[in-house]
């Protein structure tokens, strides 16, 4: 089972398609289970302070408190080293559609209960105008 977010997720129609089209009907449930239950914008609709594919965003681990840089990207795209995170992955999955604020939460691949609160969008792409990458 997976967790859900304390908070509702909003995705916009076109991160929602290209998400739909690279799993292939064969998505993982963390992410299927999340781009199915949530409201869905155009891109120019979307706000400022939601997770978008390719929004820079600052976590803050909830039991450590440290905070990071993430990327949420598309699997081609993800370099974990570099901070640049697979939408497919359990963090990524868990980050997208959130807004600032909200507390992200996913299993660790050891299976160990794992959440972190998003502090701040430091960009997004349709709140700088990009409404199609």
């Amino acid at each position: 089972m997976y967790s859900m977010a304390t908070t509702d997720r909003t995705i916009t129609e076109l991160d929602f398609v290209r998400l739909k089209k690279l799993g292939g009907g064969d998505m993982p449930p963390e992410i299927s289970d999340r781009i199915e239950l949530a409201e869905l914008v155009a891109p120019r609709d979307i706000q400022a302070d939601r997770v978008s594919m390719y929004s820079q965003v600052e976590i803050e681990d909830s039991g450590s408190g440290v905070r990071q840089k993430l990327v949420l990207c598309y699997p081609a795209d993800a370099e974990p080293a570099a901070g640049f995170i697979s939408v497919l992955s359990p963090v990524g999955a868990s980050l997208l559609g959130l807004r600032v604020g909200s507390v992200a939460s996913w299993k660790s691949p050891k299976g160990d209960a794992c959440s972190a609160r998003v502090t701040a969008i430091l960009f997004q792409p349709e709140a700088s105008g990009d409404y199609t990458t």
